[in-house]
């Protein structure tokens, strides 16, 4: 098991070594394998791929997300044109479903509403509008309509894990309540946490996960 100043190590570290932001900008705290991110970053972008170079540190428990967005001057739009560069982006999304998600903004924050059969379509929405400029921050409100019963969700998400070796589907609980999936159990790694939740997010009628598992590191 790794201290916590080899972690904070091996996080500086990840964040140094990814392009897609300044790891100077980012301050590093780390207590009992807990990780709290601060600092300003120029885009919603950078601060989502930040986040995801922490989740791929061996070792990182949890992570408590204290960074803030500050859009360069030149980098700032209006929420009107923010809002026309989300409906385009999801017009020429092929995974968004044409007509099916809003986008709404307010002071750079926008917000996806709708609904949608899959679970990867909620999900390929807030991808294609995540990289824009001018925006802040995203609430993706989409809601996936249940098309199966309880029992064929929870048994195609167990199906989906089982064809995958690396899954212990067996180590993991789960359980549904209308078109909720609730996740408990324990993996190996972030990269392993994430892909069951993506599994469950894969399966149709599937429109909220709630993903309470604990990584062991």
């Amino acid at each position: 098991m790794k201290t916590d100043t080899q972690l904070r190590n091996d996080v500086q570290a990840e964040l140094s070594w990814d392009p897609a932001f300044k790891a100077s900008d980012i301050g590093v705290i780390v207590k009992d394998g807990v990780v709290t991110l601060t600092g300003h970053l120029a885009s919603y972008a950078e601060k989502y791929a930040v986040e995801r170079a922490v989740q791929r540190v061996h070792g990182v428990k949890a992570m408590a997300v204290e960074m803030t967005v500050k859009l360069p001057f030149d980098n700032e739009r209006t929420d009107a044109d923010i809002a026309m560069a989300a409906e385009r982006a999801l017009e020429w999304n092929v995974l968004v479903p044409n007509g099916k998600i809003r986008p709404m903004v307010e002071m750079g924050w926008l917000t996806l509403d709708g609904e949608v059969e899959w679970g990867y379509q909620r999900n390929a929405a807030e991808a294609a509008v995540r990289d824009l400029m001018g925006v802040t921050g995203v609430s993706n409100l989409v809601k996936v309509k249940p098309k199966v019963s309880p029992a064929d969700v929870e048994k195609k998400i167990h199906d989906a894990l089982s064809r995958q070796a690396d899954r212990e589907a067996n180590r993991l609980s789960i359980s549904v309540t209308g078109s909720q999936v609730t996740l408990r159990g324990t993996v190996h790694s972030w990269t392993e946490r994430d892909a069951v939740q993506g599994a469950a997010w894969a399966t149709p009628g599937v429109s909220v996960v709630v993903n309470d598992l604990l990584v062991d590191a």
